[in-house]
């Protein structure tokens, strides 16, 4: 394992780091023992870095108890989980969820401690109104925190006033070769490692978008560019060829998929991408614009919808459909719906109430592209015949 150093506190951090937002059975409950195989697997190879959030359902908990299971764990990693703040009211509430996350980790303290999802510097002024620069304080002091810093979705403009904002220790931010000019983008990197801030790199590859479903014309242009024609090594090297990124998040969830990150991250040095490689890049860039249209990457944040309606799935098909053929498309779009587990959900059944709008970190106007979907992938009648289809196989 390769490992790069944290500018603020001298730490060395493994480059690949575990995301633990999407483990073994997430999002419904999570799988204890494969999550323990691989959490136990990881750092036995060196990853040294944890990273988890107080809204990841059952995560927190998850980690907890594989620490409990496995003395002495716990002080091998470095564990980072975040503070809800579009659940804080008042300033009670920091200690609130703190505690909560502790108390679910089973442990006194975190390493890296993330203010969740900062869309804007307006968002964070309205927390300092709170009072949560004073408390920030009082838990580094009482050691409950060893780092503060925050995740990213908000605007390019916005970050680098953001990181001015405050004497934050670190970063995170949403950074993959189709996201160069997207919200912090290569700009944001760069900015924060100028402030001496390690930089930790979320959704590398764009909630699986260039990994196993990269359209077809993508995986060819790799294929005739000559190099290993493996969309998830060019994804993590053209990340960690950044000497301003200190770790790389990736949601693992199979032995075969730690495998192959691990082996990737062994090897990918700053400067190490080849020009090959970077051609590479570049069709499969051209090749993946002309396919997806809804910039989702599944983070789930969206849900649940008052009405039921699985958006990440519904978007997934939509893209699908381009990607790989409308009928391909149409057979995720049924699956979506919830029509093989017995209840149907459509993109038609949005009321347009945009409870989601505000909580999507790539800032899509779902109602919006709910209708897209809805008038690419539904016929006329397809409520009534899947919802009939429903009772039919439940009698």
């Amino acid at each position: 394992m390769q490992y790069r150093t944290d500018p603020k506190s001298g730490n060395q951090l493994s480059t690949l780091g575990f995301g633990c937002m999407r483990l073994p059975g997430m999002p419904a409950r999570v799988n204890l023992e494969e999550t323990e195989r691989l959490i136990l697997t990881a750092v036995e190879n060196g990853v040294n870095y944890l990273d988890t959030a107080y809204i990841y359902n059952g995560s927190e908990a998850a980690l907890g108890e594989i620490f409990t299971r496995n003395p002495g764990l716990r002080q091998k990693v470095n564990l980072a989980t975040k503070l809800p703040i579009v659940k804080c009211k008042s300033s009670g509430d920091f200690d609130l969820y703190l505690t909560k996350s502790l108390e679910r980790l089973q442990t006194d303290s975190v390493e890296y401690y993330l203010i969740h999802n900062i869309t804007s510097l307006s968002t964070w002024e309205h927390m300092v109104e709170l009072g949560i620069v004073e408390w920030i304080a009082q838990q580094k002091q009482a050691g409950r925190i060893e780092r503060i810093g925050f995740s990213y979705h908000g605007p390019e403009g916005e970050f680098a006033p953001l990181l001015d904002s405050y004497a934050w220790d670190f970063c995170q931010i949403q950074y993959n070769y189709l996201n160069e000019h997207y919200q912090a983008g290569t700009a944001g990197l760069k900015a924060a490692a100028e402030r001496g801030l390690p930089v930790i790199i979320m959704e590398p590859l764009l909630g699986g978008k260039l990994a196993a479903e990269l359209p077809a014309k993508a995986q060819t242009a790799l294929e005739e560019a000559g190099i290993n024609p493996d969309p998830v090594r060019l994804a993590l090297r053209w990340v960690l060829n950044h000497p301003e990124v200190t770790v790389v998040l990736s949601g693992m969830n199979a032995p075969e998929q730690l495998a192959q990150n691990m082996d990737t991250a062994e090897c990918a040095l700053p400067g190490a991408f080849s020009e090959t490689e970077a051609h590479a890049v570049e069709l499969a860039r051209e090749a993946i614009a002309a396919s997806y249209k809804i910039p989702c990457t599944g983070c789930g944040y969206c849900l649940p919808c008052p009405k039921g309606v699985n958006i990440p799935s519904c978007f997934n098909a939509y893209n699908a459909s381009f990607a790989y053929g409308r009928f391909q498309g149409l057979q995720q779009y049924v699956t979506a719906s919830g029509a093989m587990s017995g209840s149907v959900h459509l993109a038609s059944d949005c009321v347009q109430c945009g409870a989601c709008v505000k909580k999507c970190p790539q800032h899509i106007d779902i109602p919006a592209e709910l209708d897209t979907v809805k008038r690419r992938l539904q016929f006329p009648g397809m409520p009534a015949i899947l919802r009939f289809g429903v009772k039919l196989v439940a009698r």
